[in-house]
């Protein structure tokens, strides 16, 4: 483990930090009157308890499922390849197009305390980025990253559930165009990556007024981010990990190549969970270790799945407890103790697969929401609901289209 205090001085704006544009988008944004009479949702019934749904691309189209019973409640015919992430009000999720990211009402939000279902609409507005990128939610800000530009998009997250149209927006500026990725904290402190066309070496740190405080750029590669209980950030490298919580600490791959480029965490754990690859000639997306990131203790851990059990960045998520859950290309899922990484269970669920020829083509991926895992399996068509404390398929879901990516919202 390397622990470094970057000296660079605070009140000293670097090359390239653009100043904090606040510019209100053209729509309205006010809220509307009322939530079950909403212009997307005209549809809209009061319901008893909050409804999830989930999102699943397809090669012409997204489907929305109900998280229940796992019907098919919606499709939204759309070209190209489709990427999909939860907006985070619970209501809307943010579809990757080539004009930037498309807003989808998948109809059923809570406000108030009473929650509404309604059917889905894919809305016109959209998020507009060149190559959009990651979407980050965390606090209570929604973060996006415009790979083509390197601009960057932020937003109040419950906003968007109450804007009749796109809410009111933040933006910066990267120093470059790069394939990035950016967090706002609690503060109003804004993370984002460092890199250009050729290469990503770090991250830097702007206060809340836009000014850059600090950076590191010793993180080569640098992808893939997320936060841990008490505000922790953790961003991926090819030789371990960089730790922010006020200062930058770089934990140390095993490994002279150690890439973690994907990472998932929860708001209840200092532990954070990422894929792990230790050969950079190793061609196919499978990998057969984890890391288990405690950032608490700055410790790094590789996990070696038992024999034969692979994965891709697609097939690991968090249980209900903070479990590391992953979906092995042996059809099972695998939970894993967060601290020890000692395999608590298997739970067999699909046939078992074969890793992509490309990262982009339909291959098994998993989701957890509220103790259930949604396991695709687009050898059948099919998406699946596993309960994770029993092991047992509580739902199968018959898709007119192979899935590929998938969302959940909270309803």
């Amino acid at each position: 483990m390397t622990r470094t205090r970057s000296s660079f001085p605070v009140g000293v704006v670097g090359l390239g930090v653009a100043t904090l544009l606040v510019t209100g988008c053209s729509s309205d944004s006010s809220a509307s009157a009322d939530p079950g009479t909403d212009a997307a949702s005209p549809s809209a019934e009061t319901v008893s308890a909050a409804q999830p749904r989930i999102a699943v691309t397809y090669d012409g189209g997204v489907l929305v499922l109900d998280a229940d019973t796992l019907e098919v409640v919606g499709d939204l015919p759309m070209d190209g390849f489709l990427r999909v992430n939860p907006a985070g009000d619970g209501r809307h999720v943010l579809v990757t197009t080539e004009e930037g990211f498309q807003v989808l009402d998948t109809g059923v939000w809570t406000d108030g305390g009473e929650s509404y279902a309604a059917d889905p609409v894919l809305t016109d507005d959209v998020f507009e980025a060149d190559t959009a990128g990651h979407v980050v939610v965390h606090g209570d800000r929604t973060v996006l990253f415009a790979d083509g530009t390197g601009d960057i998009t932020s937003f109040e997250t419950a906003a968007l559930l109450d804007a009749d149209g796109l809410p009111e927006t933040e933006s910066w500026e990267s120093e470059a165009a790069h394939h990035g990725v950016a967090i706002e904290l609690e503060d109003g402190t804004k993370l984002s990556t460092l890199g250009d066309s050729e290469s990503r070496s770090g991250v830097r740190v702007l206060d809340p007024s836009g000014e850059e405080v600090d950076r590191f750029e010793e993180c080569p590669g640098v992808h893939g981010e997320g936060t841990v209980a008490g505000e922790a950030a953790v961003f991926g490298c090819e030789d371990g990990v960089l730790l922010y919580d006020g200062e930058f600490t770089k934990l140390d791959a095993p490994d002279e190549f150690g890439r973690t480029g994907n990472i998932f965490t929860t708001e209840s754990s200092t532990v954070a969970l990422g894929d792990y690859r230790d050969d950079p000639d190793a061609e196919g997306s499978l990998l057969s270790s984890i890391v288990l990131i405690d950032t608490a203790a700055d410790r790094m851990q590789v996990v070696p799945l038992p024999a034969g059990v692979q994965y891709t960045f697609r097939d690991l998520a968090r249980g209900p407890g903070d479990e590391a859950v992953i979906l092995g290309t042996d059809g099972a899922v695998h939970v894993l103790d967060e601290t020890t990484g000692e395999l608590v269970a298997s739970h067999p669920v699909i046939d078992a697969w074969e890793g992509p020829a490309e990262w982009q083509d339909p291959h098994p991926a998993i989701k957890v929401h509220d103790g259930i895992a949604y396991v695709t399996e687009p050898a059948a068509d099919a998406v699946h609901a596993v309960d994770l404390a029993t092991g047992e398929v509580v739902a199968t879901g018959e898709l007119s289209g192979t899935p590929n990516e998938m969302a959940v919202v909270t309803g």
